[in-house]
């Protein structure tokens, strides 16, 4: 599945789906990822970059980006970065709505130039046959 992602989108880095006021909700196999990645104790990750806010436990913003994200070097836990951010921007919305799509690759530069959303909807549907 990776290896066919990588042909219709490829993450540039950019920073931009690291953008807002908040960031994605962490679970606790995420936390103790990122925490060992930057070889500290869930405690102090949690103290130092995390926020619990509505519940959920997510990573802390820094105008207007994810804790995480740094302009020259991009997310500095890009290896180990959680499963909503690695999912994004192939996120089952652009498949439901034309202009969803249009909007998001226009966005992201990590999208094929050339990739309609006609053939973004036949690459999902023939990953989800498998």
């Amino acid at each position: 599945m990776r290896r066919q992602q990588r042909k219709i989108f490829e993450c540039k880095r950019c920073g931009f789906c690291c953008q807002g006021e908040s960031t994605v909700s962490l679970s606790p196999e995420e936390v103790q990822r990122i925490a060992a990645y930057l070889k500290l104790s869930v405690e102090e990750l949690t103290a130092r970059f995390l926020v619990h806010r509505g519940g959920r436990l997510e990573m802390k913003t820094v105008e207007g980006h994810c804790i995480f994200y740094h302009p020259r070097e991009g997310c500095r836990i890009h290896p180990v970065k959680p499963d909503h951010c690695r999912q994004w921007p192939l996120h089952p919305s652009i498949l439901k709505d034309r202009e969803n799509f249009e909007i998001i690759r226009s966005s992201c530069p990590g999208f094929s130039e050339e990739l309609t959303w006609e053939e973004l909807r036949e690459f999902w549907r023939g990953e989800s046959a498998d």
